[in-house]
C-alpha cells in the first residue's frame, strides 16, 4: 500500500496541473467569461467531475492559473521561497540587487502577461477578475517591500520605505510592462529600462 502512495500522489498533480494549463490556455484563447469547467475538462483529457472534484469552480481555477504562470511550475513554494531570492538577500550592492530582482521579474511578467491581460480587460465587469487582479496589484506590492527593506538595511535607498515600494509598483509592475508591451517593447528593453529607471529613482546618486 505504502509503495502505491507518491504515484499516486504524482498522478494526482498531474492531473491537476493539465487541468489548470487547460484553463489557463482556454481563459487566454476564448476569455474568462466564455470558457466553460466542460471545455476546461475536454482539454485536459479528464471528466468534468474531475475538475469539480479538485478545484470545485471556474474562479478557484483562474487564481490557480496565474499563480501557476507566476512560479512556471507546481511546486508549493511562493515568490519569496525560491532559490533566486537568498541570492538577492546576499547582494551588498544595491545596484546589482536591483538586476537581480528585475531579471527574476522579467521571467514572471513575461509568463503572466497573457492571462494578466484577460483579467484586466474583465475587471470592469466580472467580480472574479477584479478579485484576482487586486490580489496580484497586493501579492506585487509585498514582494517589493522585501526589496525596498532590503536597500533600506544598505543605506541605499534616498526616499522612505513605502515610496519605494509605490516606485517599485509603478515601474517595475505588471501595469507598465503591459503598456510597454503593447507599444512593440521587448522584454530585454523593458529590463534594461526599469533598471536604469529604479537606480536613478531610488538609490543616492543612482549608484552602485
Amino acid at each position: 500500500m505504502t509503495e502505491n502512495v507518491k504515484p499516486r500522489a504524482a498522478r494526482t498533480r498531474a492531473t491537476r496541473r493539465r487541468i489548470v494549463e487547460a484553463a489557463g490556455a482556454l481563459f487566454v484563447a476564448d476569455g474568462y467569461t466564455a470558457t466553460t469547467l466542460e471545455q476546461i475538462a475536454a482539454r485536459a483529457g479528464v471528466a468534468v467531475q474531475t475538475v469539480y472534484f479538485h478545484f470545485g469552480n471556474k474562479r478557484t481555477l483562474l487564481k490557480e492559473a496565474v499563480d501557476l504562470a507566476v512560479v512556471g511550475d507546481d511546486d508549493p513554494v511562493g515568490i519569496l521561497g525560491r532559490p533566486w531570492l537568498e541570492e538577492a538577500a546576499a547582494e551588498r550592492d544595491p545596484r546589482r540587487v536591483l538586476e537581480l530582482w528585475t531579471a527574476y521579474g522579467r521571467g514572471i511578467l513575461t509568463r503572466i502577461a497573457p492571462i494578466m491581460r484577460v483579467v484586466r480587460d474583465a475587471a470592469v465587469v466580472d467580480p472574479d477578475m477584479a478579485a484576482q487582479w487586486s490580489a496580484n496589484m497586493a501579492e506585487t506590492a509585498t514582494a517589493f517591500g522585501v526589496l525596498a527593506e532590503q536597500l533600506a538595511g544598505l543605506s541605499a535607498l534616498r526616499v522612505p520605505v513605502d515610496e519605494a515600494v509605490d516606485v517599485l509598483c509603478a515601474l517595475s509592475g505588471l501595469e507598465m510592462y503591459l503598456v510597454l508591451a503593447d507599444r512593440g517593447w521587448t522584454a530585454e528593453r523593458w529590463e534594461s529600462f526599469v533598471v536604469d529607471s529604479l537606480a536613478h529613482a531610488l538609490l543616492h546618486q543612482g549608484r552602485r
